[in-house]
């Protein structure tokens, strides 16, 4: 991770956990409680994504990334804890960006309107958590060759703010 800047086009291959708002709260109900996590943060990956049904032969639906912004309350504690990247969609809050530069991880955009594509991706999909969530549940995805561009990198760098001062009239 600390070698990617932002605007790095990356290809994912392996392991990475989904989770969204619901999943969110409940993970962070665990961490409150001091309860096993369905999955261990340290190193990990978080897409936010709610995918649709797969159809017959496939693992998963259309797995298009969600607005990250409504995981910003909860993001800086998971980063501390340990993850190395999240996936979504749209700009981060200051304090996600901070705890980013401070435990040296990293924000990853995936491209909306994509979900179809996306999809494809995945060759491996498991509910591991919170089932009665629906396409809010946790799940391990075995992705191969998942595209992203790093939005966020280690030093604080943000492609949002830096893509709008460059490009804007």
């Amino acid at each position: 991770m600390v070698g990617l800047q932002i605007g790095d086009k990356v290809l994912i291959d392996g392991i990475i956990y989904t989770a969204r708002d619901a999943a969110h709260r409940r993970l962070f109900e665990l961490i409150d409680a001091k309860k096993d996590l369905p999955f261990q943060l340290k190193g990990q990956v978080i897409y936010y994504v709610g995918p649709t049904p797969a159809r017959p032969g496939r693992p998963i639906g259309a797995a298009g990334p969600t607005t990250s912004y409504r995981m910003d309350m909860y993001t800086p504690k998971l980063i501390e804890l340990g993850i190395k990247a999240s996936i979504g969609k749209g700009p981060r809050a200051p304090e996600v960006i901070d705890a980013m530069k401070k435990f040296k991880a990293v924000y990853l955009v995936a491209i909306g309107g994509t979900g179809a594509l996306l999809g494809r991706q995945v060759v491996k999909s498991e509910t591991i958590a919170f089932e009665d969530l629906g396409t809010e549940a946790v799940r391990r995805l075995t992705v191969q060759d998942f595209p992203a561009i790093v939005a966020n990198d280690v030093t604080g760098r943000d492609i949002f703010t830096e893509a709008v001062a460059k490009y804007a009239l």
